[in-house]
């Protein structure tokens, strides 16, 4: 057993359940902490997709309940249908285009210079959504996820496909595309997490299956201990970030890309740094 590959596999399920569901990239994030680690072979790629579905488990965890009842309701109840029918719709549009021009993406845009330009500019994006929400620009009229229309998931599901592109973030589209879309922060940020569901849970499987062929029973106690301790990281993150929204803008969030961004390019153009494609 490679202790020092279960290390890094330990550190990217910090850095991935650390960043799955912040406004700042987890994509970006590992792809650099990769990059850094010398974990960023074809094999480190599919191990970034997988241990997504460990963060899930820990939406899934945290949201039991309402999904529990969602479930238990939706052959009775008209609101439970109209929810899951809303997540759906959200859903599909990512998972037609990942299906159409995911190999392209990877091939061409999975690199530090992208992630750390998409970093910066996804920084003044959430910025401006703040400000426009906080001048009255943006009024709220969904304040519920329950409230939500079949358009206003369709909208939601466009939006999460910018985060295809490496640094964009899925959550961090989802939730300021839903607050500027007229979501609060805290339906948006809810939708968002419920999203998470299919979409990172499809990709894992996805990825998995079609990237079978370089994986072998040797990689299981690598992908065992990525995915337990994103489930960990994630589930601390999460119960805190719902704590975090109920007083807090997302302002910090857009400094921290635009100086994380900033320093990447700073560290890449001047040598301090080797970031590998």
């Amino acid at each position: 057993m490679d202790l020092v590959l279960l290390m890094k596999a330990a550190v990217m399920g910090v850095v991935e359940g650390l960043t799955e569901f912040l406004p700042i990239s987890s994509t970006g994030h590992l792809i650099l902490a990769g990059a850094l680690l010398g974990f960023d072979d074809e094999k480190a790629k599919v191990f970034d997709i997988a241990i997504q579905t460990g963060a899930i488990f820990a939406v899934i965890l945290v949201y039991w309940d309402k999904i529990r009842s969602t479930l238990l309701a939706l052959p009775s109840q008209a609101q439970a249908r109209k929810f899951a029918l809303n997540v759906l719709i959200a859903f599909t549009p990512a998972a037609v285009l990942g299906l159409l021009f995911g190999k392209v993406i990877k091939l061409h845009l999975f690199n530090p210079a992208v992630v750390a330009t998409t970093f910066i500019v996804g920084g003044f994006i959430i910025l401006w959504a703040e400000r426009r929400q906080v001048s009255g620009a943006g009024a709220v009229r969904v304040h519920d996820v329950d409230d939500m229309t079949a358009l206003d998931a369709l909208k939601i599901g466009i939006v999460q496909c910018l985060a295809m592109v490496p640094g964009t973030s899925r959550s961090g589209a989802t939730i300021i595309g839903g607050m500027v879309l007229g979501l609060s922060r805290k339906a948006a940020t809810d939708f968002s997490f419920y999203l998470a569901i299919p979409t990172l849970i499809g990709a894992g499987v996805y990825s998995l299956y079609k990237e079978r062929a370089l994986l072998s029973v040797g990689d299981i106690p690598m992908f065992g201990v990525g995915l337990l301790v994103s489930f960990l990281s994630a589930l601390l993150c999460i119960r805190w970030l719902l704590r975090f929204i109920a007083t807090h803008s997302f302002n910090g969030f857009a400094y921290y890309r635009i100086v994380f961004g900033g320093v990447v390019l700073f560290t890449s153009w001047t040598g301090l740094v080797v970031w590998q494609a």
